[in-house]
């Protein structure tokens, strides 16, 4: 058989492809439980998603993620924690690399040399620290316009009729005869007066 994923052929006694890892006794299992008479559906398969655009790719993780309630603003607040908690590692990372390193070099039993180099380990620290306040900036600043943006975008999903240049065709309502109101006047009135006379034309 071919492995689904990676497409190598693998003998029909392996449950798993020696390639790729793909499970392919769930594959038989799903060959073997479809009903001979239903139709194939390529939409539904791992093929149909490589050949989708970047675009709809974006769209059905927005939806997903809308289906798990994970809104833009909750990726925003993840985000400042995700900042908080990194810079917040990386100010403990200094703090442990500095007071370690000195009791080491205040030792004595250390070369002057490698003292000078387990002095500034502690800049160490200072990379997850960059990280988090980076993310923190992000998540205050950049994903908060981001969130707003995605926000006015599914109001304006929600409700196509305030999309600018929609041409929606929207249905009309059935007649109600009895709003006309009955004119005081006719079109024909005094038209059809010589025809009571009975003398002749002039």
């Amino acid at each position: 058989m071919f492995c689904p994923q990676c497409g190598t052929t693998q003998s029909d006694e392996l449950r798993f492809c020696k390639n790729c890892g793909a499970n392919l006794e769930a594959v038989r299992q799903a060959v073997a439980m479809r009903d001979a008479g239903e139709k194939f559906d390529w939409s539904k398969t791992w093929v149909a998603e490589m050949f989708l655009s970047e675009g709809e790719r974006r769209r059905r993780a927005e939806e997903l993620d809308l289906l798990r309630g994970i809104t833009p603003e909750v990726k925003r607040y993840n985000e400042i924690k995700g900042g908080v908690i990194t810079a917040s590692v990386g100010v403990a990372l200094i703090i442990f690399l500095g007071i370690f390193m000195e009791g080491i070099v205040e030792s004595g039993k250390v070369p002057n040399d490698t003292a000078q180099i387990l002095n500034h380990i502690w800049v160490a620290g200072v990379i997850p620290l960059l990280v988090g306040l980076g993310l923190i900036v992000n998540g205050v600043f950049v994903s908060k316009k981001q969130a707003e943006a995605a926000r006015r975008e599914m109001a304006l999903r929600s409700k196509p009729e305030a999309l600018p240049g929609t041409t929606e065709s929207k249905t009309l309502r059935s007649a109600d005869t009895s709003e006309f109101v009955p004119p005081s006047y006719s079109v024909t009135e005094g038209t059809t007066k010589h025809l009571s006379s009975s003398g002749p034309k002039q």
